[in-house]
């Protein structure tokens, strides 16, 4: 079977800025760019190629696919998104053990930092 290159797209208003803030997130550059789109270094070995393209329309609901990002510390890991301009949801929830708590991206995208016990 041939392997499958994998992409998410996120729709958004400002390709550049989500894009700076989930490569600043994940830790990944830029690998290509052009009006209204910019594609993300895939975060891993064959891992998924994070895309963003320009949309007139802003979110209105809830996401229905999000990011679960496993985390050592989702105290630490909140505190770096943060910085780089997302905003919480909520209080972390869940296992005691292994919390999680949704955050949302710069343009309101949901996303969670997960831990395992």
């Amino acid at each position: 079977m041939t392997q499958l290159k994998i992409g998410v797209v996120v729709d958004c208003a400002d390709p550049k800025a989500l894009a700076a803030f989930w490569g600043g997130l994940l830790g990944v550059g830029t690998a290509a760019a052009e009006d209204g789109w910019l594609d993300l270094e895939p975060a891993g070995e064959g891992g998924p190629v994070l895309s963003f393209q320009r949309v007139p329309e802003r979110k209105t609901i809830k996401n229905r696919i999000h990011f679960d990002l496993d985390v050592p510390d989702i105290h630490a890991a909140g505190e770096r998104a943060a910085r780089l301009g997302a905003t919480p949801a909520g209080e972390p929830m869940g296992d005691p053990r292994a919390p999680f708590r949704v955050w949302r991206d710069p343009e309101g995208n949901e996303f969670c930092f997960c831990t395992a016990p």
